[in-house]
């Protein structure tokens, strides 16, 4: 990874959960790059365990923990093994998320037609989104940001210039589409962080977080790319809708996380929810 500039991370630890997945593992490698000791939480442990031995082989310092972040019971035994190895967190980044196709709906408008006739079997409406399927993906989001601060930031109000990094999304601003459940989710997560920023602010940990735009992951590939690579019909919206014409790659997300986990650049931002969307805000169609 060639990193756009290097902050000084040497003997701080940071705590990066989901970090098996596509972004939140650049996330981790660039902490490392950066001095930082990189405790990679996942649920998934061989994904966790290949983005450490990535680390080490940059010559970083990082361990793999399997966690599951709705659990309170998983989060405090790795708190305690990351302790143990690395010293207290300063730096927290809550990347754990997702959305479940429980919480989707078929189409993007609902029809007269939807609700009546053979045709309505076959789609899933507003009506017909699953109760259990929105908590998931709520709890996940939501819960799986606020379980690992609770547990975390009792050792980082002790530690030097600590900070907690949330992962929003654009939906937090404006909800897509199809997606309920996970836009209104990640809308939590942007009101918990400036929430936190108040709340923790005399005991001095920052909380921010980032907005990422349309980034393909694994999670999003199947909905974003074909079988045969080409783009989707919803991926032709996007992009029409994203001013740059593309989706953004993981290394693109890596200077803000820098800028906003270095006190000396970003000592006095706090609350705040960065864009990183290619002008996807900013377009308004027309």
């Amino acid at each position: 990874m060639n990193l756009p500039f290097k902050i000084n991370l040497n003997n701080k630890t940071a705590v990066v959960t989901g970090a098996g997945g596509v972004l939140c593992s650049s996330f981790a490698e660039a902490l490392a790059l950066c001095g930082a000791k990189v405790a990679v939480l996942d649920l998934r442990p061989e994904a966790a365990q290949a983005v450490v031995e990535k680390i080490r082989k940059e010559g970083g310092t990082a361990n793999a923990y399997a966690c599951n972040v709705l659990d309170k019971d998983s989060l405090e035994k790795v708190r305690e093994q990351v302790y143990s190895d690395f010293g207290a967190c300063n730096i927290l980044i809550n990347g754990a998320g997702g959305n479940n196709p429980k919480g989707t709906t078929t189409k993007e408008y609902l029809y007269p037609e939807d609700l009546d006739g053979d045709a309505a079997k076959d789609i899933t409406t507003f009506f017909d989104l699953d109760p259990k399927g929105i908590e998931f993906v709520f709890n996940l989001n939501f819960l799986g940001t606020l379980l690992p601060t609770q547990v975390f930031a009792k050792d980082m109000a002790k530690a030097e210039d600590p900070v907690i990094l949330n992962v929003s999304s654009m939906n937090a601003f404006r909800p897509l589409t199809k997606i309920p459940a996970y836009s209104g989710a990640k809308a939590a997560v942007s009101n918990l962080t400036a929430w936190l920023a108040v709340h923790f602010a005399k005991i001095g940990i920052r909380c921010n977080a980032i907005a990422p735009g349309f980034f393909v992951t694994n999670q999003n590939e199947a909905l974003l790319m074909n079988p045969d690579g080409s783009l989707t019909p919803r991926s032709g919206k996007i992009l029409a809708a994203t001013p740059m014409g593309r989706f953004g790659k993981p290394e693109e997300l890596i200077g803000t996380v820098l800028w906003l986990c270095d006190a000396g650049a970003s000592g006095f931002v706090n609350g705040v929810v960065v864009p990183i969307d290619g002008g996807f805000a900013a377009y308004s169609g027309v």
